[in-house]
């Protein structure tokens, strides 16, 4: 009897093994949602991913195609400078007076060419405000008047859209030169301004 009683006891009841079922089932539906949550997290992130990349190739699409001519027009800006001061000497006998008019229509062809394109002409006045985005400080000088003020346009410069050329690095002259300024005498400076292209 003592043999039937142990059989008993190590043999599990029907309902028992329906909970123990039911409880190995549910920690495994756990595990399932547990490991589908996570991959549903992983392909959300990924998909955003793809969108900001998408986003960003479209903005740096856009910009190269609004910059691109960018290097040319550079490069075309000095020959037009050449011109424009050619052009404001005005012609001493009658002779180049005809040759001056072929170059003026050569120079208006390359300037409405180059508006076109967005190129704008900054030539500020003289006595306006010093903008450190668009202009160029060539030279400064320490005077009673107003500071911050353009004294004189030495060049016209030029604005691409709406991106100008950043200021050409300083030379290591200019660069001591205006580092053994005292700090005062900066602050009362007015500047001599070149547009920026």
């Amino acid at each position: 009897m003592s043999e039937e009683k142990k059989k008993e006891e190590t043999v599990e009841t029907p309902k028992e093994e329906k909970k123990k079922a039911v409880h190995e089932h549910e920690a495994a539906l756990k595990a399932a949602k547990e490991e589908t949550e996570l991959w549903k997290n992983k392909y959300y992130m990924a998909f955003a991913d793809v969108e900001n990349l998408r986003k960003q190739n479209e903005k740096s699409y856009s910009e190269a195609l609004k910059y691109r001519a960018y290097g040319f027009v550079e490069k075309l800006l000095s020959p037009l400078d050449g011109f424009h001061i050619v052009l404001s000497m005005g012609a001493p006998n009658p002779e180049l007076k005809n040759y001056l008019t072929g170059f003026e229509y050569i120079y208006k062809q390359l300037v409405a060419a180059l508006e076109d394109e967005g190129v704008k002409e900054l030539s500020p006045p003289v006595g306006a405000d010093f903008d450190t985005h668009t202009m160029q400080a060539v030279d400064t000088e320490v005077g009673d008047g107003p500071v911050n003020k353009v004294l004189r346009v030495l060049a016209k410069g030029y604005m691409l859209k709406d991106k100008a050329r950043p200021a050409p690095e300083k030379t290591e002259t200019e660069k001591k030169v205006s580092d053994e300024k005292p700090a005062t005498e900066k602050k009362e400076e007015n500047a001599s301004a070149k547009g920026d292209a």
